[in-house]
């Protein structure tokens, strides 16, 4: 993935986690563990971004 794509990712994830924190204040959430997954992907392209400026400024 290149950098604008990663940066959509990132944009989406978040948006699906709001929409997961949603659900789970209103008792709809069933499954918890997808909140800490969608976490984890956000931390995962962001430090894949992270490692690309890295790259980039050497």
């Amino acid at each position: 993935m290149n950098k604008a794509e990663l940066e959509s990712k990132v944009a989406e994830l978040k948006e699906e986690l709001f929409n997961l924190r949603f659900q789970l204040a209103s008792g709809q959430l069933e499954n918890t563990t997808v909140i800490q997954n969608t976490k984890r992907d956000i931390a995962r392209c962001l430090t894949v971004l992270r490692q690309m400026e890295q790259n980039d400024a050497q």
